[in-house]
């Protein structure tokens, strides 16, 4: 069996990686059990003073989350925020998820991409062990994973791969951020390998064509899933609420088309400019 092999560079406080949630929808979608993925954690911010130091602003934060909402379709609260938040507590957390309770390593990273694109603060105690508890994931026993010094040199691990992109990613400079010593990935990125064979970067966002077309090259013989025959179906496979544009990006409509036949079978919690659906 082809079996895909997928690490996914992304961080929890970064709209645009929280903004192509749908396309990773989309690849869990087609490949389903022939493709095997991993979180890799960028740790954008240690302390919210690196933010600052660039001249970033929570008035900007704000501007730009409402800029890249209207773009991309998906839920965030674009209220500008108190202050600035870090975002590697929540990336400790994840990855301290990752080595503990493997299973629970990408709710808990959901969780916290829609608790703090919601307004919350992602840096703060008690949004993440509210998003724990959304992932099932008892709060204390996460509390105490991220502080374990395994949990850390893997943070460290995955923040250093963040940081030393591969050849083929430096070739699209403009996907990628400065660091200390050099280029790094911007979230989301993929380095993407089929059967242990040698990985392709495709560095940051990007539109649903350029996932496709490196798939379908590397794994051709892979089978993909027909499309969904409604709403409710892809409701019912992600077991968990859905954005509207993720639905709509799975099953391959437009954005309203998604919206009004959500209306008619799911229940609408709005978030920002748009709504998460259950059935």
């Amino acid at each position: 069996m082809t079996m895909i092999e997928i690490s996914l560079f992304t961080d929890p406080g970064c709209p645009w990686a929280f903004s192509a949630e749908p396309f990773r929808r989309k690849m869990e979608w087609l490949y389903g059990d022939h493709a095997a993925w991993e979180l890799v954690m960028v740790g954008l911010a240690e302390d919210p003073a690196e933010f600052e130091a660039k001249g970033i602003t929570t008035a900007m934060m704000a501007a730009g989350g409402e800029m890249i909402a209207k773009a991309h379709g998906m839920p965030i609260d674009t209220t500008e925020r108190e202050r600035l938040t870090a975002t590697l507590p929540a990336c400790r957390a994840v990855v301290a998820a990752r080595l503990n309770s493997p299973g629970h390593q990408q709710t808990l990273m959901r969780a916290i991409q829609v608790r703090g694109f919601a307004g919350e603060l992602i840096d703060e105690p008690a949004t993440i062990a509210a998003a724990a508890a959304d992932a099932e994931i008892d709060a204390h026993d996460l509390e105490q994973w991220s502080a374990q010094a395994e949990t850390l040199v893997a943070l460290a691990s995955d923040m250093h791969r963040a940081r030393h992109p591969l050849p083929a990613a430096l070739a699209l400079d403009e996907r990628l951020a400065d660091w200390e010593h050099g280029r790094r990935y911007t979230c989301p990125s993929y380095e993407i390998s089929v059967d242990g064979g040698e990985p392709v970067a495709i560095p940051g966002f990007q539109p649903w064509a350029a996932y496709d077309v490196a798939l379908a090259n590397l794994a051709p013989d892979a089978p993909r899933r027909e499309a969904p025959e409604n709403v409710s179906e892809v409701l019912e496979w992600a077991a968990e609420p859905l954005a509207t544009r993720e639905v709509a990006v799975v099953m391959g409509i437009e954005h309203d088309e998604a919206a009004t036949a959500l209306a008619e079978v799911a229940t609408r919690r709005e978030v920002g400019g748009d709504a998460y659906w259950t059935l």
